[in-house]
């Protein structure tokens, strides 16, 4: 039953249901990782807006240096999302089970790397640092390109900015006063309660994924990132296993 489950969460056939309740574990782990991240680093990578803004702050104070980081920041976020397209389109071609399952299970690799490298962040700090951060956006990039797949853009999980607004509209047209005489009008302003629903979830599930990383990261130090790991080779497996059966 349990392996069904998992196999309806990353399989190719896609249901509403199923989007949704990957987006929301998804969410959890970016959260973690974004939040565990940032202590790791001091630097949060799942927000390109700042980056490309920091990116114009320095270069007009003259920090051409801090320019250069934040661009290759960017360049490994977009890697990350161009990298989701080629083992999608890889793994449609032949037509996989488990052509959304690869990109999570690189993802877990990565974030195993990510623990080895940061396990050596103190002997070698001036060097290793920058790869990390780099590192980090290239996983960002790849989740976050994996959940607009395969919803079709309705779900994000690595930065909560357009959820907010999402859900800052759906309750703007919840608590708006329609007027008796136009409630039935085809100008009457109606909420979507399951949008409302969705991304009020993937909100919270951001959030709580951040508070454990923050926490993880802090009692556990880098080998946080083990449980995260993980879990993606757990939601993964059952893709992957069906397809290497299939031989």
């Amino acid at each position: 039953m349990a392996i069904q489950y998992l196999q309806r969460l990353t399989g190719q056939d896609r249901t509403l249901l199923a989007n949704r309740q990957l987006g929301g574990m998804l969410a959890f782990i970016a959260g973690a990782i974004n939040a565990g991240g940032f202590l790791a680093v001091q630097r949060y990578t799942s927000h390109m807006t700042g980056i490309v803004s920091s990116i114009a702050d320095d270069l007009a104070t003259g920090g051409f240096a801090l320019a250069l980081a934040g661009f290759a920041a960017l360049l490994s976020f977009i890697a990350g999302a161009a990298c989701t397209a080629i083992l999608i389109n890889w793994a449609h071609r032949r037509q996989m089970h488990s052509k959304y399952a690869l990109a999570l299970l690189l993802e877990a690799g990565l974030l195993l790397l990510f623990g080895l490298v940061g396990a050596n962040l103190r002997s070698l700090e001036h060097l290793l640092i920058p790869t990390a951060v780099l590192l980090l956006c290239f996983i960002m990039g790849l989740q976050n390109a994996t959940v607009t797949k395969i919803s079709h853009a309705e779900i994000r999980t690595t930065h909560m900015t357009g959820v907010i607004t999402d859900l800052g509209l759906e309750l703007g047209r919840l608590i708006y006063w329609n007027r008796t005489q136009q409630r039935n009008s085809v100008l009457t302003v109606r909420a979507n309660h399951d949008k409302l629903m969705i991304h009020l979830v993937i909100l919270s599930l951001f959030f709580v994924g951040g508070l454990a990383g923050a926490l993880a990261f802090k009692h556990f130090g880098f080998s946080a990132t083990i449980p995260l790991a993980l879990l993606l080779i757990v939601i993964a497996a059952p893709a992957l296993l069906l397809d290497w059966r299939r031989g």
